[in-house]
């Protein structure tokens, strides 16, 4: 990513470096001075090998440049990207990028990373060719492995946008079947028809038989006389 984006908007990132922490304090002088002392006195001592102070409005601009203009440099170096979206404890940060560049040799495909680490959200950008089926099998199966990775370390599936289908086959790794329902009941009490977004956030049990959490035997679903969409 860190190279995506330098060759795109030349904010001065060291090419060098494994990865680059963008922080920003805001107050007055006096408590902006004091904070960024107190950053720069910490990421000394957790091994940074380099840090710099932006001096004006324009170079601080510069830095953040990077950050915000890492989708569209994504799609200067692939035609299609899947962003992911999901949460980890902070202090699992490196874990989850070097299962990540495991999960790049067990799937095949490219992934750059950007997120706003201090949140533990992440946002994955894994590359790809949807014109191609079998890069896209795999980079669907890339994903789920990215937010089931998630749940292993602490975090959870999704931390800003949503479920909605995409995410239907993980919701059966974070949450219990008991959970599921739950959350079909809270649902139910205000669309008891089921008319809103049906079939999207809560998986049914034929969705996690689909997504290989339930074994079938013979192509028959066991309890049939459920209901499912």
């Amino acid at each position: 990513m860190t190279a995506a984006v330098e060759d795109y908007v030349h904010a001065g990132y060291d090419l060098e470096a494994a990865a680059i922490l963008l922080c920003e304090s805001d107050g007055t002088p006096e408590e902006v001075e004091e904070e960024i002392a107190r950053m720069l006195d910490v990421l000394a001592a957790s091994g940074a090998t380099r840090m710099q102070t932006s001096r004006d409005e324009a170079q601080r601009l510069q830095f953040w440049s990077g950050r915000k203009n890492a989708f569209p440099a994504s799609g200067r170096i692939s035609p299609d990207y899947m962003c992911m979206d999901s949460t980890i404890p902070r202090k699992r940060l490196a874990d989850m990028l070097l299962a990540i560049q495991q999960m790049e040799q067990t799937y095949g495909l490219r992934c750059v990373n950007v997120f706003h680490a201090g949140d533990g959200n992440l946002h994955p950008l894994i590359l790809f060719d949807a014109n191609d089926a079998d890069q896209l099998h795999r980079c669907e199966r890339f994903g789920a492995d990215i937010l089931e990775t998630s749940v292993r370390l602490g975090g959870t599936i999704t931390g800003e946008h949503g479920v909605g289908i995409e995410k239907l086959g993980s919701m059966c790794v974070q949450f219990s079947p008991e959970e599921h329902e739950q959350m079909r009941a809270l649902k139910r009490a205000f669309d008891a028809r089921e008319l809103l977004n049906p079939g999207k956030v809560i998986p049914t049990l034929r969705r996690c038989a689909e997504g290989g959490k339930m074994h079938v035997r013979r192509g028959l679903l066991p309890f049939p006389d459920l209901p499912r969409f």
